[in-house]
This record gives structure tokens, sequence and C-alpha cells, in this order.
């Protein structure tokens, strides 16, 4: 009977020892499973990332396309507006000009007929005033320096005459011809004779 007995605690023990295995084998397929099963999401997300970031890169990379075009656009237009400024700048200028042409050709018109001179000078006075009212409007100055200090700013000088007193010498004695001036930026200098 103790043989029985021994040999069946042995079988139980086989029996323990096989269940403990298999178990302990089955914990390890399990854990190699679970590490196995983390790595096959990591290889999706791995995936799924490239193809988020290749979808991104083409996203970043049509609009750079598109706004390298828009800013295309916006210069060509931009130099097409300049170009068509600068051809067409001066027709205000010109526009209010337009009835100062039609006083001086009524004048030449009417300067055949009369031979009143008096007053063909005093219709051309009256023309001249009308044009420097209009150009002033639009920001033109009249350089007329008599009696100024000699500028080089302003005036240019072509004749250096002796002057009549030593408060003269180094300004402006006679003006040849007048200087202009658009908005403080010189058009024309003075062209003027200074007092040595």
């Amino acid at each position: 009977m103790s043989e029985n007995f021994q040999s069946e605690k042995d079988e139980e023990k086989e029996i323990l020892n096989g269940a403990e295995q298999e178990a302990e084998s089955a914990k390890e397929s399990d854990s190699k499973n679970d590490q196995d099963a983390p790595q096959e999401p990591e290889e999706e997300t791995v995936e799924a990332k490239l193809a988020k970031s290749e979808a991104e890169v083409a996203d970043l990379k049509d609009r750079l396309l598109r706004q390298m075009a828009e800013f295309d656009n916006y210069r060509k237009r931009t130099m097409k507006e300049k170009a068509e400024i600068i051809l067409n700048g001066s027709a205000g200028v010109v526009t209010d000009i337009l009835p100062v042409i039609d006083d001086l050709e009524r004048a030449i018109a009417n300067s055949a007929k009369s031979e009143d001179y008096s007053a063909l000078k005093e219709g051309v006075e009256l023309i001249y005033n009308k044009l420097m009212h209009i150009l002033e409007q639009k920001g033109l100055q009249k350089i007329s320096p008599k009696n100024e200090p000699f500028n080089t700013d302003f005036h240019e000088a072509i004749a250096m005459i002796p002057a009549p007193s030593e408060d003269l010498k180094g300004k402006v004695l006679d003006c040849a011809i007048d200087g202009y001036k658009l908005n403080d930026k010189v058009l024309r200098h003075a062209k003027v004779a200074v007092g040595e």
C-alpha cells in the first residue's frame, strides 16, 4: 500500500511539475505575446505617423505653391499699377490745365482781330495768373531769390558780379531765370548772379 501511495504521490508531483511548467511556458508565451502585441500597434502607429506626415508635407507644399502664385500675381498687379500711374500720373494736372489752353486759344484768335494791345496784355496776364494758381494748388512753388543769401540747394550761379555794398556780398543780386520746386523737391534751380 505504501508503494501505491508513493507512486500516486510521484504521479501527483509529476502532474504538478508538468502543470507548473505549462503555466510558466504559458506565462512566457503570454509575456512574449504581450511584447509582440504592442509592437504591432507601434508599427501601425509609425506607419500612420508616416502617412500623416506625408499628407502634412503635401498640404504644406500645396499651400507654399499657392502662396508663391498669389505673391507672383500680386507683384505683377503692382507692377502694372505702377506703370499705369507713371503713364497717367499727370492726367489730373493736364485736365486742370485744359481751361488755360482754351483761354490761350481764345486769346490767340482774338489777337488777330483786335489791335488793342493793352487788352491783349491784360488777357495774357489773367491766363498766366490762372495757370500759376492751378500749378500752385498742385504743389508748385516759384524760386525767385533776389536779395537772398546764395544757396546751392536752390540756386545756380551763372555770374559773379561786384556787390554794390558789403551787406550784399554772397547774396543774389539778380535772377535771370526763376527756379521751381514741386512739394519741396527742386525741379529747376534758379539761375542767378551773385555779389562778390
